[in-house]
C-alpha cells in the first residue's frame, strides 16, 4: 500500500522497532465480521459456529451478504471486528439510559441495543442529515425498540440532557488512519494538518458530551485512528480540564494492548485506555478509553417528553384491534402520532421540543381511512414466537417478497394481516386476501436475490 510519506515518517518515529510489522500489516487482507442479534432465534449453524471475536461473544469472523435472509431480517449486523471492541467496552446494563452521540451508520448503536435487551432508553444521534437516514434504516432493520433517533449537534443536546445518561458513547469523527487498509480512499484527505483539525473538533464534541454524563456515569471514547493527538493526548486533555472524570481500566484480550502514556503527557493512568493495532490483533486500528465521572448530585432535566399527538379514540381502537388480533396483545406504552404515523416512545425522556427528532421511537404503523397498516419496523421488532398471526413462507416466496411481488398460497387462511416468517426470522407484514399475499415490503428497500448471493453468504 502506498502510504503517505508524512504518515510513514511519523509512525517510524513513534513505533521504532515495531514500525516494520506495523507497515507490513497494511499489505495483508482486511478481516470482515458480523454480530448476531440476540433477539433472534433459530439461527443457522454456519452463522453461530463461525470463529468468535475474542472480546464479543455475539461477534464472529466472516461475511454475511446484504442480499440474504439473515441480513434483511436483522438477524445479523455486519461490523468490522475491531469496531466491536467499542460496544463490548461500553457494555450497558439492561434498563440504563444511553447516548450514542456520533452514531451513523449504526453499528455501535445496534451493538448497544443488544446489551439493553429491549429495555431502558437509547438516544442515538447523527448530525449529518443524509447519514441519519442510514442510521434509522439500520436501527429499524435490527428491530431496536427503545431508540429515539435525533439529528442534532452536540451543543444543542447538552442543555436538554444535563447530567442525564448512565453511559455516553463518543465514537468521534477522526482522521481515519486505522481504516487505511480497509478503505484506502481515506488516505486521499489525510494530512498532518487534518489530524490537528480532527483533534480540535473532538475537543468541541467532548466539551458537550461530558456535560451529559450523570454523576457516577461513564463516557466511552473511541476513534479509528492511530494519531496520539486524537487518542492519548485527547484523554490527557480531559483529565487535566475535567478533574471530576477519571479513567477506568479496560480489559484487554485478543491482542488488544495498553495505550501509550509516552505519546501524551506521560501520565501512567493513560495505560488504562486501549489500542488496537492491525499487526497485533485481528482487525483494523482503533483507540478506546472509558472515563467515569465522580459520584454526586445531578441536575434534574426540566419538562417531560413532548413528542407527537395523543391518539384519538378511533385511532386507539384501530390499533388495539390490530394488536390483539395480529400481534397478540400489546405491551406498548407512550403511544403518539406524528401526522398519521403511530410511534411507541420510550419512557424517561425530557422535553425534546427544541430538537430535531428524526424518529421519536419505534414506528408501529400508519392510520389510513378506517384502517391501520402496520410498519415494517414493527415486523422486524417482533418475536415470531409471541405473535398471534404468523405465516411461514419458503425461501422462494421470500425472494419474491423482497423483490416486491405478491405470491400465492396453496390454501386460503383467514383474511387479514400476518407476520411473514422465513426460516424462523421475521421479514415483514403481508396481507392475505384469499390465497394471495399482498406485498408491503418498502419500495425503497426492494432488491433481487441471485443464487450467488446465497451461496456466497458467510
Amino acid at each position: 500500500m502506498n502510504l503517505p510519506e508524512d504518515f510513514k515518517t511519523k509512525y517510524q518515529r513513534l513505533l521504532g522497532d515495531d514500525a516494520t510489522d506495523f507497515f507490513a500489516s497494511f499489505d495483508t487482507p482486511s478481516l470482515s465480521g458480523y454480530r448476531t442479534n440476540p433477539a433472534h432465534h433459530d439461527l443457522p449453524d454456519q452463522l453461530t459456529a463461525a470463529p468468535t471475536v475474542p472480546y464479543e461473544p455475539l461477534g464472529h469472523f466472516g461475511t454475511v451478504g446484504g442480499r440474504t435472509l439473515m441480513h434483511q431480517s436483522g438477524a445479523v449486523y455486519s461490523q468490522e471486528p475491531s469496531a466491536m471492541f467499542v460496544g463490548a467496552t461500553a457494555a450497558p446494563k439492561p434498563g440504563e439510559t444511553i447516548l450514542d452521540l456520533c452514531a451513523a451508520p449504526g453499528g455501535k448503536t445496534t451493538h448497544l441495543a443488544s446489551y439493553l435487551q429491549g429495555t431502558g432508553l437509547l438516544v442515538t444521534n447523527e448530525i449529518n442529515r443524509k447519514r441519519v437516514k442510514v442510521l434509522a434504516e439500520n436501527v429499524e432493520r435490527f428491530g431496536v425498540r427503545e431508540a429515539v433517533i435525533l439529528n442534532e449537534s452536540p451543543d444543542r443536546l447538552s442543555p436538554i440532557f444535563p447530567d442525564f445518561f448512565d453511559k455516553v458513547l463518543v465514537d468521534a469523527p477522526c482522521s481515519g488512519e486505522g481504516m487505511f487498509r480497509k478503505d484506502p480512499a481515506a488516505m486521499d484527505y489525510w494530512s498532518l494538518d487534518y489530524v490537528e483539525e480532527c483533534a480540535a473538533r473532538q475537543r468541541e464534541i467532548m466539551t458537550e458530551a461530558l456535560k451529559m454524563v450523570k454523576p457516577g456515569g461513564q463516557l466511552i471514547y473511541s476513534t479509528c485512528t492511530f494519531a496520539p493527538e486524537e487518542d492519548e493526548q485527547m484523554m490527557a486533555w480531559v483529565l487535566k480540564n475535567y478533574p471530576e472524570f477519571h479513567l477506568v481500566p479496560i480489559t484487554k484480550v485478543g491482542g488488544v494492548i495498553d495505550a501509550r502514556p509516552d505519546w501524551a503527557d506521560g501520565n501512567p493512568e493513560l495505560k488504562k485506555a486501549a489500542r488496537l493495532f492491525p499487526h497485533l490483533m485481528q482487525g483494523e486500528g482503533h483507540f478506546v478509553a472509558k472515563l467515569e465521572r465522580d459520584a454526586g448530585d445531578a441536575q434534574t432535566p426540566r419538562g417531560t417528553a413532548k413528542l407527537g399527538t395523543p391518539l384519538t379514540g378511533d385511532q386507539r381502537k384501530l390499533w388495539q384491534d390490530f394488536a390483539q388480533t395480529v400481534v397478540g396483545g400489546s405491551d406498548w406504552a407512550n403511544l403518539v402520532t406524528v401526522k398519521d404515523q403511530l410511534f411507541a416512545v420510550p419512557a424517561g425522556l425530557p422535553n425534546l421540543k427544541k430538537l430535531h427528532v428524526f424518529r421519536p421511537g419505534l414506528h408501529l404503523g400508519t392510520f389510513k381511512k378506517n384502517r391501520f397498516e402496520p410498519a415494517y419496523a414493527l415486523a422486524l421488532a417482533s418475536d415470531p414466537r409471541q405473535v398471534a398471526q404468523t405465516l411461514a413462507i419458503t425461501d422462494q416466496q421470500w425472494r419474491a417478497w423482497v423483490h416486491g411481488e405478491t405470491f400465492t398460497l396453496t390454501t386460503a387462511p383467514k383474511k387479514g394481516w400476518y407476520l411473514l416468517v422465513c426460516a424462523g426470522q421475521p421479514v415483514g407484514f403481508g396481507k392475505v386476501v384469499g390465497t394471495t399475499v399482498k406485498n408491503f415490503f418498502p419500495k425503497g428497500l426492494r432488491f433481487t436475490v441471485y443464487d450467488d448471493d446465497v451461496s456466497a453468504a458467510n
